[in-house]
Formats: C-alpha cells, structure tokens, sequence
C-alpha cells in the first residue's frame, strides 16, 4: 500500500466516521491468520463460551415479528436454527421483540440444550416485570436456565436508574443459577457511554459497522467506547454489522471490518435463509485476511 494512501485511510484502524466503500482498504484490516464463523469466543470474564458468529433472529424485528419469521414461518426458523447448530454455530440471539422463542424451543426439541447459548432480552424495568418476564421466557423457550439476558434497547443515559428493579432481579437470578451473565443493548451514544461505566453490565450488545449505519454515533467515537468496556472485562458483542441491510452489498468489506475489531468478542448478524447463513460463514475466513 503506497504511504499516501496509509496517511488518507489511517485513522481507519481505529474505525472511522466514514469509509470509501467503492476503496475500501482491505490492507488495514487484513489479519494474518484466518478466523472463522465456528472459532470459540470467550465473552468477557463471564466464561461463557460461543461461536463467533450468532445466528440473529430479530432482523426487522419488532411486534414480536422479523424478517425471518415473516419470510419462514414457525418451522423454518426453528429449521434455520437447526441448520446453523450443525454446520458448527452455538449462539442464538433472540428476543422477546422478534417473537423468536417458540422457535427456538422448537429447534431445541433436537438440538441438545448444552449445544447452544442463548441470549434473550427484555423491555422490563420494574421489578415485577422483569419476574414476570423471567418466568414466561424461560417457559416460552421450554429451559431452566437462560445464558444471556439483556436489557433491550437503552435510549437514556440514566437508564440505570429507570430499570433498577429489573437489574435487582437479573442480579438475583444470576445468584440463582437462572441466567449465566446480564447486560444491555444499546441505542445511543449516552446509553452505551453508561453502560461502559456501570459495574452491572456484564455484556453489551453494540452496533458497529465502517459507514455509521443504524449506529449509535461514527464508528471512531464507538470503537472508543467500547474500549473502555473492554478493558473492563466487560463481554461485547457486534450487532448491525451489516447497517440493518444498507451494506448487503459490501458483505465482504463489512465483514472484514468487524472481524478485525479487537474489541469484539462476537458478532451477531440475521441471515434468513440456509443459502445466506451459509454464503455468510464461507465468506468470514477469506474476510479476515484479505489485503
């Protein structure tokens, strides 16, 4: 790469506000060992271990609805989930939003429990609803234990205030062995900001992608956050890696992006369909390394 080009495109690396996709700079991110879809990710100090890559269900997702259910219906997702699990994948991300458990507890009546990690979320913020939510998802996804539980979609800054009461319980349940780790999705900046500096948060849900799309601020301000949580030994998962389809287009160079963000444990993105979920997890190896 030539050092006029290096200078222009530099402060890439550290995920910039805006990258020339019709140019992308494949050296800057190009790794020199090949990662794949199926590589066994430890997120955070939490011990739990998942693929690299999740199996999203909540693309378009609200109204307990998304893409995949509304294109596959109640067996194809649950097949979709399946699918996944046997070409290696062991992390579903779902929601209470997407409508998404049945399906997985369709798909769990053959794939063996231990053979996968969930993450769920919840709009709870009282006490008695987050109760109320523990007992009905767990019923919903017919299991004894969630892994992940995440409070879905923090928009203020003092959304620890707001929802003390339901992380008064995902901390109880935690002691109880009813969740395995508890965290948040966040959608803005002063959300995410306090999520890095809140103890609570054991795993945050972060959007990132190198044009901004769907993204709770430029990529460099992003990155910078989520540095900080990473050095905290906070667990972080990629999310929009794709900006919500506007890159579907420039997988490879989206892909490639994610994949050399260290501060990443995992990435979550909602293929809907075999032939997608399969192009996805044969393009990640050539992605890692591409120069």
């Amino acid at each position: 790469m030539k050092r006029r080009d290096f200078v222009r495109y530099g402060s890439l690396a550290a995920g910039a506000a805006f990258v020339d996709m019709a140019r992308f700079p494949y050296p800057l991110y190009a790794g020199t060992q090949k990662k794949y879809a199926t590589d066994v990710a430890t997120l955070g100090r939490t011990g739990i271990k998942l693929s690299r890559l999740a199996q999203g269900t909540g693309t378009v997702g609200f109204n307990k609805s998304s893409n995949q259910i509304r294109s596959l219906g109640f067996t194809g997702v649950a097949d979709l989930l399946r699918a996944g699990v046997d070409e290696g994948l062991t992390f579903w991300d779902l929601a209470d939003s997407y409508g998404s458990h049945p399906h997985a507890k369709e798909a769990l009546k053959t794939v063996k429990r231990d053979k996968v990690v969930i993450m769920t979320k919840t709009p709870a913020s009282t006490e008695r609803e987050m109760r109320a939510d523990l007992d009905r998802y767990r019923q919903e996804l017919g299991v004894d234990t969630i892994d992940i539980l995440l409070l879905h979609c923090m928009m203020d800054a003092d959304w620890p205030q707001k929802k003390a009461g339901a992380m008064a319980v995902l901390s109880e349940a935690k002691e109880k062995g009813i969740i395995r780790a508890h965290g948040t999705s966040c959608h803005t900046l002063e959300a995410l900001k306090t999520a890095a500096a809140t103890d609570w948060v054991e795993v945050d849900l972060a959007r990132i992608n190198p044009i901004g799309s769907h993204m709770d601020a430029d990529p460099k301000t992003v990155v910078g956050v989520l540095k900080d949580m990473k050095a905290k030994g906070k667990g972080i998962i990629g999310m929009k890696i794709l900006g919500q389809g506007d890159l579907r287009g420039k997988v490879d160079e989206a892909l490639q992006y994610a994949l050399a963000q260290d501060v990443l444990d995992c990435f979550t993105i909602g293929a809907e369909n075999r032939a997608e979920l399969k192009g996805l997890m044969g393009k990640i190896p050539d992605a890692s390394v591409r120069a």
